[in-house]
């Protein structure tokens, strides 16, 4: 099958999808939208059966949710793929016992890519894969984890949406991310990455003082405070596991300083860390047992970063597993010329705070309906839907290169406090010598 040209909205969109916004306005509530109308099934592919795709009591996410709602009977789940066959099936007799019985009835579980392609069905060719499978297993040219060139290479004509982050493998690995990206743009291939915060009211309505008052950001500050009590995950705690909470954790946050502050100057991060074998790292609520990790891949209670936009800005993020009980308590500020802009709590409840020139008056605006994982998607889907026709279908906010960018301002990150522990542990250990 041949690929698809670029179509005139991609072509717009380019690499640099922090161009694009979105109209606050368009981003409606999931219950104040009707399914969407167009003829025949809406065959989609899930990859990964799990929390992220069908939901847990952890978080809001559950794409599936999303997909129902968004197409209606239209929707057809044609494969599930997952090594984990037995959770598949459960999720899947979960949903067949409930009113959206008729997407997933005739669904197939596979366990891997290779096992849908051998049996594939050309009758039920898909429009669209949803990659929600663990980030250590995708995002790289190497084989068994290269599911985004593996579904180029059968599928040319499908859409892709992949969740965040774009990969979790070392830092070498992440030029491999950059060829996927190249890949995928040479396909032309529909792709929206996960970072569903850009797809906040709050966030767009920001996006829309700087345009509207033509304005340039001189810094953002970002600041992630976890609630540690309730990580539960042992692999969490594991940098060989995880990659480290701001790998994994702090990625939305050093992706919205850059979808404000535009292109990092990777040579500028400067980071330092409190380690957990320094006294103020000590915690007293841990719910793992960190004695079974090795030490050197125990995480940082604390990472503090600072870096340079290419524009001159500068920017800052600050990370920290200090909190107990189970809410966390994030921020972002971004200024500019007589403007403070302050998201607080985006990921449950956002309020976002104006500052404007001439006033000492923060204004406050809430969202207490918005939800962007129903946004992403819907936006996604907009675009796989009515690409050429309608030139106010909304831009996708994330492209795979764009996504790979933020991926490589964690790893910057957490590489340079690394360095930087290393430093001071080398001069404590020459001054003892003395």
């Amino acid at each position: 099958m041949a690929s698809t040209p670029l179509s005139r909205r991609q072509s717009a969109l380019g690499s640099d999808s922090r161009r694009a916004s979105i109209d606050p306005s368009r981003l409606v509530p999931m219950d104040k939208v009707s399914a969407l109308s167009g003829t025949g099934d809406f065959n989609v592919v899930f990859v990964g059966a799990g929390n992220i795709m069908f939901g847990s009591d952890e978080g809001p996410w559950n794409h599936s949710f999303r997909f129902e709602h968004k197409l209606g009977p239209r929707l057809k789940v044609v494969a599930l793929i997952d090594p984990a066959v037995d959770r598949a099936a459960a999720v899947l007799q979960k949903k067949c016992e409930t009113f959206v019985k008729s997407a997933y009835e005739n669904t197939r579980v596979y366990k891997t890519l290779d096992d849908y392609v051998k049996n594939y069905n050309r009758k039920e060719a898909p429009r669209a894969f949803v990659v929600g499978s663990p980030p250590m297993f995708r995002g790289t040219t190497q084989p068994g984890r290269d599911i985004e060139l593996q579904i180029l290479h059968h599928f040319p004509d499908t859409a892709l949406f992949i969740e965040k982050p774009v990969a979790t493998g070392p830092s070498s690995e992440i030029d491999e991310a950059f060829k996927v990206a190249k890949a995928i743009e040479e396909k032309g291939t529909i792709t929206s990455v996960g970072y569903m915060l850009r797809y906040l009211k709050a966030v767009q309505m920001m996006k829309q003082v700087i345009e509207e008052n033509n304005l340039t950001v001189m810094a953002t500050i970002a600041r992630y405070a976890c609630a540690y009590e309730a990580i539960a995950k042992p692999d969490w705690w594991n940098k060989a596991k995880s990659a480290g909470p701001i790998v994994e954790q702090g990625t939305h946050f050093c992706d919205l300083s850059r979808y404000f502050g535009g292109e990092v100057d990777i040579s500028t991060v400067s980071a330092h860390s409190l380690e957990w074998d320094e006294n103020a790292g000590h915690l007293s609520k841990m719910s793992i047992d960190e004695t079974a990790i090795p030490p050197e891949n125990r995480i940082p209670r604390v990472t503090a970063a600072t870096w340079k936009y290419a524009s001159g800005a500068v920017g800052s993020f600050t990370h920290l597993v200090a909190l107990q009980g189970h809410d966390y308590s994030c921020e972002l500020e971004v200024y500019a010329d007589g403007y403070q802009l302050k998201l607080v709590n985006p990921y449950v409840q956002p309020v976002l705070y104006i500052r404007r020139p001439g006033s000492d008056h923060e204004e406050s605006h809430r969202f207490p309906d918005d939800d962007p994982f129903f946004s992403e998607i819907s936006v996604w889907i907009d675009n796989i839907e009515d690409i050429e026709e309608d030139p106010e279908t909304s831009h996708i906010l994330c492209s795979f290169e764009d996504a790979c960018k933020s991926y490589q301002l964690t790893w910057a990150i957490r590489e340079a406090s690394e360095r930087s522990r290393a430093e001071r542990l080398k001069i404590q250990a020459e001054a003892g010598k003395q």
